[in-house]
């Protein structure tokens, strides 16, 4: 009898911080098994809706949002979507019939693995976090297989689920050949100049972006440039401010459609503490100063940024204080060339190079095993 197609189910997003690590994990399982058919599940109106499909895979979304914390009223609709999540999941696992299901963080992952697990589908789930989420507690009692980043996990999870992996990032980065000069020369900017890169995110982060929108005079008489992704939702008033401005040493966008690119040209960055783009920030042994977001579930953000700050491997600042300390930090940071190359070589110590093929492997043997059980 000839062994059916793996047909693998991968749900999560909301962000690109689960939508890149998600992406690089199902290039990494159709590398090892071109066969295989992947299917994400997603959240209608988020960011996976249009990226996986230009990744080249199909997705299918549910109708689900986050618990409103600030109107408890507003969570009788939540919970309705949940429900509507939950039977729409169960109908495309149905119909699909996967060997495996993937949770990679984000709305859809909640209802998807869950209906997996009670469905007899195992699951493996991908933790990013130095800090455990409320869903991935939840869905790690039925879970096969946990992939974490970081040490002393086992405090969340049960020791024997647990694999460490690392985060997978933007395949583009890894191997990446680009030199310093062309990421300068890519983003016309001044060879001569120290270079800071500010990223808030794929969303932008309010608090990064005030604050170089306040130090616009400082950043004109200072001997340093900027490459400043402001996040879609900031854009235009960063954009008027600019122009306003008039003559600064900046290079102001959006989206970095080349992160390759801008990290090439950086020689320090300022960033928020998403667990992607520490993996990144690791994998290039980019000296950083962290901005953690405080609007994240259990302050994950903070915890991310303090287990690096504790291996002299990153600079943090408040979100409440970056106000006054965060500009004036970079610029002299960025100057002091000892520090740079310590914090450079203290984050690569803590990269992952092969975390998505790693996770493919372990995705692979719990769908083999399946297949194996249910002769299928």
């Amino acid at each position: 009898m000839m062994e059916e197609k793996l047909k693998i189910i991968i749900s999560g997003g909301g962000t690109g911080g689960h939508i890149f690590p998600a992406v690089s994990i199902a290039n990494a399982i159709k590398e090892q098994h071109p066969e295989a058919e992947i299917l994400f599940v997603g959240a209608e109106g988020r960011m996976e809706m249009q990226r996986v499909p230009a990744a080249g895979y199909k997705i299918i979304g549910l109708p689900i949002s986050g618990f409103d914390r600030k109107n408890l009223l507003k969570n009788f609709v939540v919970l309705y979507k949940l429900a509507k999540s939950q039977l729409k999941a169960y109908k495309v696992i149905k119909q699909f019939k996967p060997h495996v299901a993937v949770g990679v963080g984000g709305y859809a992952s909640g209802p998807t693995l869950k209906m997996a697990g009670m469905m007899g589908i195992p699951t493996l789930i991908q933790e990013q976090n130095s800090y455990a989420g409320v869903t991935n507690k939840l869905l790690a009692k039925k879970a096969k297989k946990i992939c974490v980043a970081y040490d002393g996990m086992d405090k969340f999870f049960e020791k024997d689920k647990i694999i460490l992996t690392g985060n997978p990032v933007r395949q583009g980065l890894i191997n990446n050949q680009i030199t310093h000069e062309e990421g300068i020369q890519f983003f016309n900017l001044n060879q001569t100049k120290k270079t800071i890169l500010v990223i808030g995110g794929s969303l932008g982060a309010r608090t990064i972006n005030q604050c170089m929108m306040a130090n616009l005079e400082k950043i004109k008489e200072c001997d340093v440039q900027f490459i400043w992704q402001t996040g879609k939702i900031y854009y235009e008033q960063a954009f008027q401010k600019v122009k306003k401005a008039d003559e600064l040493p900046l290079f102001v966008t959006d989206f970095i459609s080349s992160m390759e690119h801008a990290y090439a040209a950086a020689d320090l960055v300022i960033s928020r503490a998403g667990a992607g783009s520490i993996s990144e920030f690791c994998l290039l042994g980019k000296p950083v100063i962290l901005v953690p977001s405080p609007n994240v579930a259990e302050d994950h953000q903070t915890k991310n940024a303090l287990a690096l700050v504790e291996k002299s491997a990153a600079l943090y600042v408040k979100d409440n204080e970056a106000q006054t300390k965060l500009i004036n930090l970079a610029i002299e940071t960025v100057h002091q060339e000892d520090i740079l190359k310590d914090l450079g070589i203290n984050i690569k110590k803590l990269a992952f190079t092969n975390s998505a093929s790693i996770i493919a492997k372990e995705v692979y043997k719990l769908a083999n095993e399946y297949r194996q059980k249910n002769g299928n």
